[in-house]
């Protein structure tokens, strides 16, 4: 009789045991969770960049977001920190000058332009566009983004020729 309680005793202290282990490793898994959605809910925020400050506040836009791995860049244009047309009546130097803006907005978040996975250009002027897209290939030197390239009637200003906007992904953004 003894050993049948001893055993009845040693059963139930292992069945509680394994309900308490259950419960705790329930819990862990329950805070793993939370932990997790407070760093996805962190990583989705919105990060702002301004290149320009003044002139985007004037005009109503930041040139870039940051989503989580993701940035959206708005169109550069050629232009100086006052806001004023650079390179006016050039369309290979106003592109040179959207990708050095471009450049900068994309080292501002540790990236480069092989992390670039869209680019849309707008321009006034399709053909001497096509024309001076060589220079590209300098730019992107490991593949070519997607894209669009669209002639349109303007852009911001009369003075600019060319606007380049661009998306980005990295599976590591700082």
């Amino acid at each position: 009789m003894i050993k049948l309680i001893n055993r009845l005793t040693l059963l139930a202290t292992l069945f509680a045991l394994a309900v308490v282990f259950q419960s705790c490793e329930q819990k862990q898994k329950e805070e793993t969770k939370e932990v997790e959605k407070q760093e996805i809910v962190e990583s989705e925020k919105p990060e702002y960049f301004l290149l320009r400050p003044e002139v985007e506040k004037v005009y109503g836009y930041s040139h870039a977001v940051k989503i989580g791995n993701s940035i959206k860049i708005s169109g550069a244009v050629s232009m100086d920190d006052e806001g004023n047309p650079t390179a006016v009546g050039d369309i290979e130097q106003q592109m040179k000058n959207c990708y050095a803006d471009l450049e900068k907005i994309l080292k501002h978040f540790g990236c480069t332009f092989d992390d670039v996975v869209k680019e849309d250009i707008f321009t006034t002027d399709m053909a001497q566009m096509l024309d001076k897209s060589a220079y590209r290939a300098e730019i992107y030197k490991n593949g070519f983004p997607t894209g669009s390239w669209l002639e349109v009637k303007g852009l911001a200003l009369p003075e600019f020729m060319v606007e380049i906007e661009l998306e980005v992904h990295k599976s590591e953004l700082k």
